[in-house]
């Protein structure tokens, strides 16, 4: 796949997205809202690459010109020349329906249009749009620049070609694509969330510590990392936010929130990003 690529979303996966695009070579427009981010996603940009030459994993001058690719913008307007557009902000479907009714009107109609939704109905949000075809899932996982595996998802009235573009754009990134059907959570948080769910009520029964279900899942199920380190890494507020749409989709019980999950949640423990959840962190 060659041409422009558009992120749409300046948080934390629409940045990751950026980067990852960039060093692919694409060159990326990122979009946001609040006035002052487009300041900030350049600034956070840097200080990733910076990291990541300062470890050795990149040259500098790989860095500079990935960040002289990347440019942002507050007008979705300013989309219609990309080639693929991923969009990436909160997983509320009437605000990406919104989001793709309007990149309809502003891109060319050979434009492949994804989300990186994971949970939603990816077809429930195609259908915002005059051309369902050209639309599909590209979810990268958190954080994007480091996580192998994306998952390309067909929407019923998804065309080959487009599915074909979106695996070509993973690729091109250095990823390892799996195409998947358009059910909730795909393959991945399908079967991961009952499991993160499932340690959450085991240390609310008691069974043990956090600190020896974790050990337990890394030493006997030779897991890189224990489930409520995983669940502090992700967000308990996303990981919440995840379970209600899994739930809401399937009925399953599995996956309706534990309720000390949503305890945690309420009183701002929300993992790593917030310096504490089922364990503490240092101020980032």
């Amino acid at each position: 796949m060659s041409g422009q690529v558009g992120v749409v979303g300046a948080g934390t996966m629409g940045r990751g997205i950026a980067e990852v695009a960039a060093l692919a070579g694409f060159d990326v427009v990122v979009w946001y809202v609040a006035p002052e981010t487009g300041e900030s996603v350049a600034a956070a940009l840097q200080r990733s690459l910076t990291r990541r030459v300062e470890r050795g994993e990149l040259a500098r001058e790989v860095a500079d010109a990935a960040l002289r690719r990347c440019s942002t913008t507050a007008e979705l307007s300013e989309l219609a020349g990309c080639a693929l557009v991923v969009e990436a902000v909160v997983e509320e479907l009437a605000t990406k329906r919104a989001l793709f009714a309007e990149l309809d009107r502003h891109l060319a109609d050979t434009a492949v249009l994804a989300t990186n939704t994971s949970t939603l109905s990816v077809a429930s949000i195609a259908a915002a749009v005059r051309r369902p075809e050209r639309v599909c899932g590209i979810h990268f996982f958190n954080p994007a620049p480091v996580m192998a595996l994306v998952e390309v998802a067909r929407p019923a009235g998804a065309s080959d070609a487009t599915i074909e573009a979106a695996l070509a754009f993973a690729r091109a990134c250095g990823k390892t694509p799996v195409e998947v059907a358009d059910r909730p959570g795909f393959i991945v948080n399908a079967l991961l969330f009952p499991y993160l769910n499932g340690a959450v009520r085991m240390l609310a029964e008691g069974v043990a510590t956090a600190e020896a279900i974790d050990e337990a899942m890394v030493g006997g199920c030779n897991m890189p990392i224990g489930p409520l380190h995983l669940l502090d890494l992700i967000g308990l507020d996303t990981s919440v936010a995840i379970l209600d749409a899994l739930a809401e989709a399937t009925g399953d019980p599995a996956v309706t929130a534990a309720p000390l999950l949503r305890e945690m949640v309420a009183a701002g423990r929300l993992g790593r990003k917030s310096g504490s959840g089922f364990f503490g962190y240092e101020a980032r």
